[in-house]
């Protein structure tokens, strides 16, 4: 739910998953890319997730990733 989505983000959530997308191993890349797709429906928490650097990350995967992270990354560019 939409308050759940931003006491995420309120409590550093965008920035902690970033880093998991980017430096995680295989799952916790993907798990992480598909939290930051659920937050990113939120639009102040878009504006978290790129101050934390999400879209190079999530580019990165979308383009590099494995077939899941593929997905989860397209997801969150998506929204």
């Amino acid at each position: 739910n939409d308050d759940n989505r931003v006491a995420i983000a309120a409590a550093g959530g965008a920035e902690v998953l970033v880093s998991l997308a980017r430096d995680g191993n295989e799952r916790q890349k993907e798990r992480a890319a598909g939290a930051l797709w659920n937050l990113s429906a939120n639009d102040d928490n878009e504006a978290a997730i790129v101050a934390a650097g999400g879209i190079e990350v999530l580019v990165s995967l979308a383009r590099d990733g494995n077939e899941g992270q593929k997905e989860e990354a397209a997801g969150a560019l998506w929204n």
